[in-house]
């Protein structure tokens, strides 16, 4: 097995912060890890000066490579270490075209630069940002073995997935001095000798892949200095003060996209809190609720209706009073244009809608096989281009309107300035009558809206999430909706007036992207099994039930010692059962002293941690192992019995377990 990092940068580059690359570093990274082979990749550009020195001063397999921005994703493209003055002049063009942290080529642009793409490996960002699209990929089929992630739940799901690329992990890293710590997402190839040749064969079969060098892919390395974990569940034990959170917290800076539930973090028996952190976790509901209302509000937010009245009361009156002058027109005001009307342009967004709807049906890969179903691509591409055709007319249009407009105004301007006679006031009723009737559609929606209704409803694990809709019963309620110091009690006077109460959120001082908000509130109702509001202590169960349940969307999920607030029978018949389940799709690390936890969860894996002091400097050791193992290891194979570690972390010892055993439950059966 051969552990290989291809994703190295060396050189900062316009994508990059600034870095300056240390030798020495690479040298330690190089062997404080193992590594067999590297590659040099960075983006858009190779230095074939600084790659010589690197191929002689490393004692491993060097290749060089380049990460190419493509197609607004990251491509990884290696060579065999030959013919590098001709790579180097490739990857010269690739810089010449990409400047900006914007710039991108596209695949036509790459098969220019690199006509037999055969030679290369090419590693597209796959479960990782940002990453190469499935049109992209299609395009570069033939030439596409593996797909780069970023996390063992990555690599694990892409490699029990057929339909997914062969996974690699590298470091990504920059190498530059002052590094502390290093990655450890690297990768193992069941290869003897290392080409570029033979690393495409291994990468061709996902047998011959793993993220550890004797144990496939059931462990990961998760610090520098040689700690695995397992990609099930594994269990940290320690006494107190011996380094478990130490522990929890390196894991934690090693990886990404890692949600960490802290001790005591959970506990949560302030009902406003509650309802508060409540609120913030489902603010998806909030937002997907007023997604729509939001726009209604934004197209009537700046109707006056008031000003609109002004403005036709004052043309009535321009126009009695030009009636009423008709034996006295000259000439200028007898003319047609003297009191002409504009012309009125057409509206194109809903055109443009369509238009945008239209486009993402036919661009659309994730459900591109439900569309072709029902509609006929071609069908859709030819209708895309008569609508574009027909807004190319109406614009048109609008721009002959607006030219015609123009020269009107100016014709009217000149004949009556020249004219004794008061000409009408122009005015655009048709706006006026468009606006009034958005302004009563307005009222009519809110008050639909104004009608309390259940909206959502969740269940996790037996408890209830319900959100509700209901409207404000007062001021106060509205300013602490805003979270700042407001003044609604005019605003809220006009609440049942909804364009009224619109107009007066304006004098509040609210933002503008706020407004919707106070119309009608969200509430949210937490039920227990017995559908009853909940109490203090199952609200801290849910709030662990919810984070645990969270953590999917996550790559690792981290908890310290959940024994810390709930009763042992709530830990073996929920949160047991929750997190076996969500080990099953990613790495949970449990720090526990608490043998419902520690014995009962069957883990996967045992991480014992020990505190040391020597000549005052304070150190931690780490022994692991599978549970049943008779002994754990430390990195460097001092031994610990297993027996003992768990009587002493989870039993108090064995003299303190055999006592509670006999003289309690013993004599308690009945």
């Amino acid at each position: 097995m051969k552990k290989i990092d291809l994703h190295i940068h060396t050189v900062a580059s316009i994508s990059d912060s600034p870095f300056d690359f240390c030798l020495d570093t690479l040298k330690e990274y190089v062997t404080k890890l193992e590594l067999d082979c590297i590659a040099i990749t960075n983006h858009n550009l190779f230095d074939l000066k600084q790659f010589e020195l690197i191929t002689q001063e490393l004692g491993i397999k060097v290749l060089p490579g380049i990460e190419i921005d493509l197609e607004k994703g990251h491509l990884l493209l290696i060579s065999e270490n030959k013919e590098l003055t001709d790579f180097a002049t490739k990857c010269n063009q690739v810089k010449g075209l990409i400047n900006t942290k914007e710039d991108y080529i596209d695949v036509e642009t790459l098969n220019k630069i690199f006509p037999d793409l055969t030679k290369y490996l090419l590693i597209p960002h796959y479960d990782k940002s940002p990453n190469i699209t499935a049109d992209t990929l299609a395009k570069l089929s033939p030439h596409i073995l593996a797909g780069e992630v970023t996390s063992a739940k990555k690599f694990t799901t892409c490699i029990k997935d057929n339909e997914k690329l062969t996974p690699v992990i590298f470091s990504d890293i920059r190498i530059k001095s002052g590094l502390k710590t290093y990655p450890t997402r690297q990768t193992f190839i069941d290869l003897e000798e290392i080409t570029l040749g033979g690393i495409k064969y291994c990468l061709s079969d996902k047998s011959k892949v793993s993220m550890t060098k004797s144990d496939g892919n059931k462990f990961f390395q998760v610090t520098d200095d040689g700690l695995y974990l397992s990609t099930g569940l594994n269990v940290v034990l320690g006494e107190r003060s011996s380094g478990k959170t130490h522990t929890l917290g390196r894991i934690m800076e090693s990886q990404e996209e890692v949600k960490y539930i802290k001790q005591f973090a959970l506990l949560q028996n302030d009902e406003e809190k509650f309802e508060k952190l409540l609120t913030t976790r489902h603010s998806t509901v909030n937002e997907k609720f007023f997604k729509e209302f939001k726009d209604v509000v934004d197209e009537v937010k700046n109707i006056d209706l008031r000003s609109n009245k002004l403005d036709i009361e004052k043309y009535i009156s321009s126009l009695l009073k030009f009636a009423s002058e008709s034996d006295k027109f000259d000439t200028y005001s007898k003319t047609i244009l003297f009191s002409e009307s504009l012309f009125t342009e057409i509206e194109l967004k809903s055109l443009e809608n369509l238009i945008k709807a239209t486009e993402t049906l036919i661009e659309n890969t994730e459900y591109k096989d439900i569309i072709s179903k029902h509609l006929i691509i071609e069908n859709l591409k030819n209708l895309l281009r008569d609508l574009i055709i027909k807004h190319i007319e109406l614009h048109k249009d609008n721009l002959k309107k607006r030219w015609l407009n123009d020269v009107i105004q100016k014709i009217k301007s000149e004949l009556r300035l020249k004219s004794t006679s008061t000409p009408p006031d122009d005015i655009d009723l048709y706006q006026i009558l468009i606006e009034n009737e958005k302004v009563r559609r307005f009222n009519s929606i809110v008050e639909e809206l104004k009608k309390e209704r259940e909206i959502d409803r969740k269940e996790i694990r037996g408890f209830k999430v319900i959100a509700k809709t209901k409207t404000y019963s007062g001021a106060q309620e509205m300013k602490n909706k805003s979270g700042k110091m407001l003044v609604f009690s005019d605003a809220f006077s006009r609440y049942d007036n909804p364009y009224s109460f619109l107009n007066s959120l304006k004098t509040t001082g609210l933002p503008e992207t706020e407004y919707h908000k106070f119309f009608i509130d969200i509430c949210y109702q937490t039920l227990n099994k017995h559908n009853v509001p909940v109490s203090g202590g199952e609200r801290s169960e849910f709030n662990l039930l919810h984070e645990i349940n969270d953590a999917l969307q996550y790559d690792m999920l981290l908890i310290d010692e959940p024994e810390s607030s709930f009763d042992n029978l709530f830990l073996k018949n929920e949160v047991n059962e929750l997190l076996k389940s969500i080990s099953q799709h990613i790495p949970v690390v449990v720090v526990t002293h608490n043998n419902t936890v520690g014995a009962s969860i069957q883990p996967d894996y045992i991480l014992y941690t020990k505190k040391t002091i020597v000549d005052q400097e304070i150190s931690y050791q780490v022994f692991s192992g599978h549970p049943s193992q008779k002994t754990l290891k430390d990195q460097n194979g001092k031994e610990i019995e297993n027996y003992d570690i768990l009587l002493k972390c989870l039993e108090a010892g064995n003299d303190a377990y055999e006592e509670r055993r006999i003289k309690t439950y013993e004599t308690l059966k009945n």
